[in-house]
């Protein structure tokens, strides 16, 4: 059985949580003693991380879900409701990745698709979530962002609009429910191997974190328990990057006058 954990207890929502980051916070929100409804428009991926935390000794359910239609999450939060009673914790995790197109090449529909899964979803998940943790004064609400929000990516105009729009929308929140006890943050990953790389893609990308490794969806479920536990009581409107310090540098070692293969052996 899950042995009891910094989560214990807490109805916990991760919305894209049948793959990648969202699957490595559900699988630790459920061995941290939460109870996890796993969201996704994968019903049968969410099934799956679901019974992963059942079977380890946790509890879980799948709801499938399109984040971006009202009556969908509608749907996810009345489940849960009725399920477990409340909603103490929300990951909004779900949005769109694969969505390059050079801005001389977008249109109407791209960019309202992109808008509507990576940022209109935060709202509807946040504002039914912050219903029901106003009511009972606590709750915690985690958005995630990306370096997009801040440092622009080429061929992203839309995603890092949409990023930069989590982060405008999360202090904005942050205000306007922290009288009511209830917290907001959020979690920036940087490049995460979340889909299985090949060992040459995950080295040329190592080269530019300082770290010198890629990111696992792991690390970014650490920071994420953090935010969503008691630990964390007085932190709102925050953003917390977990990126091995991509952020941190003016330049990639590939153009920096002073790159790795410089630095001494030791």
């Amino acid at each position: 059985m899950a042995s009891a954990g910094r989560i214990q207890d807490k109805v916990a929502i991760v919305t894209g949580g049948g793959s990648g980051i969202g699957r490595a916070i559900a699988l630790r929100f459920g061995a941290e003693g939460a109870k996890v409804v796993v969201a996704d428009i994968n019903d049968a991926a969410a099934g799956k991380v679901a019974k992963e935390i059942e079977a380890g000794g946790g509890t879980a359910m799948a709801v499938k879900t399109d984040v971006s239609n009202e009556e969908s999450v509608d749907n996810l939060f009345d489940q849960t409701v009725k399920t477990y009673g409340t909603v103490d914790v929300l990951v909004n995790n779900a949005g769109l990745v694969d969505t390059e197109r050079h801005f001389l090449e977008g249109d109407a529909a791209w960019w309202d698709r992109i808008i509507a899964v990576n940022l209109r979803s935060v709202f509807l998940c946040g504002h039914r979530a912050a219903q029901i943790m106003a009511r009972k004064g606590e709750g915690s609400i985690i958005n995630l962002s990306s370096g997009g929000a801040t440092k622009a990516h080429r061929g992203n105009a839309a995603y890092d609009a949409a990023k930069g729009g989590i982060e405008a929308l999360t202090r904005a929140m942050c205000l306007d429910l922290g009288p009511y006890g209830v917290r907001v943050n959020a979690l920036v990953p940087g490049s995460i191997d979340s889909k299985g790389m090949s060992a040459e893609a995950r080295k040329y990308r190592a080269d530019t974190v300082p770290l010198g490794r890629i990111g696992e969806p792991d690390d970014l479920a650490g920071p994420a328990l953090f935010l969503a536990s008691d630990d964390a009581k007085y932190v709102t409107g925050q953003v917390t990057v977990s990126d091995g310090g991509m952020l941190a540098q003016q330049r990639s070692p590939q153009v920096d006058i002073f790159p790795h293969s410089k630095y001494p052996k030791v």
